[in-house]
């Protein structure tokens, strides 16, 4: 697979010496954590056939079966950690125009890191910072799960799907690793001196802005309304009583996926 993936890359393309291959891990992003505490640069990628513990925001299992793409990279921007909270909005619209290139289809994005198509779920995103005492960014990590092969448990059929079930035809991993690479890679390059058009693309495809969610923050549950993404990553809402708030972290389920109906 990864001479596949080197071959589909472009010559200009300046990460190709630091991927890993593996056929199974436990996660990705416990792997590149493993070789970032170590010095691996930035651009170093973990690709994964499958994964035994895929991870999701809020400690939730990503089920990760062989056939799906889990990729996880490691930046290292030289910046303070409130200059990338943008990171994971960056990240969707990179892994949004990745998996258009290769299928033709546009996943919309949920806030902050799902992917999704027509009400189901297609991937997910994982960002992680690791900090100097100082309060610089030492690493960070984009961790990225998609399902491509249309192996969704039962019990997951209402509320995901895969991208060969929505194009209609099998989809090359590889290639879709490659496409996702290069968009990582453009990112990496673009993350500030970008950062207004690419949120303004992230709100473009965000399913989120114009809906009623279910804000979850620990045992606490609130109705409100999506209004607009911050230029901080955050997600603007308006409350029953008018009143309006940021929320940067916690869950904003939306009315309609994933099971939220009331």
């Amino acid at each position: 697979m990864k001479k596949e993936i080197l071959t589909l890359l472009p010559p200009d393309y300046t990460w190709g010496e630091s991927i890993y291959y593996l056929e199974s891990v436990d996660s990705t992003s416990n792997y590149a954590k493993i070789l970032a505490k170590s010095g691996a640069p930035e651009g170093t990628a973990v690709i994964a056939r499958c994964q035994a513990g895929g991870r999701g925001r809020m400690g939730r299992s990503f089920h990760s079966p062989e056939g799906g793409l889990y990729l996880t990279v490691i930046l290292r921007p030289k910046c303070k950690a409130q200059e990338l909270m943008h990171l994971t909005c960056g990240a969707g619209v990179a892994t949004g125009n990745a998996i258009f290139a290769v299928t033709g289809i546009r996943p919309g994005l949920k806030w902050i890191n799902d992917l999704v198509i027509g009400a189901k779920k297609v991937g997910g995103i994982l960002t992680e910072m690791s900090l100097t005492p100082d309060g610089f960014v030492d690493y960070a990590l984009i961790g990225i799960g998609i399902n491509c092969k249309d192996t969704i448990p039962p019990e997951l059929i209402e509320i995901a799907t895969a991208l060969d079930r929505e194009a209609g035809e099998e989809i090359s991993v590889a290639t879709l690793a490659a496409a996702l690479l290069r968009e990582l890679h453009t990112l990496s390059c673009t993350i500030f001196s970008e950062k207004e058009a690419l949120l303004d693309r992230y709100r473009t495809f965000c399913i989120t802005i114009g809906k009623e969610v279910l804000l979850i923050r620990g045992e606490e549950k609130r109705q409100a309304f999506a209004l607009d993404i911050t230029d901080d990553g955050g997600l603007l809402v308006k409350f029953p009583d008018g009143t309006q708030d940021i929320i940067s972290s916690g869950e904003a389920s939306v009315r309609g996926l994933f099971g939220y109906s009331s």
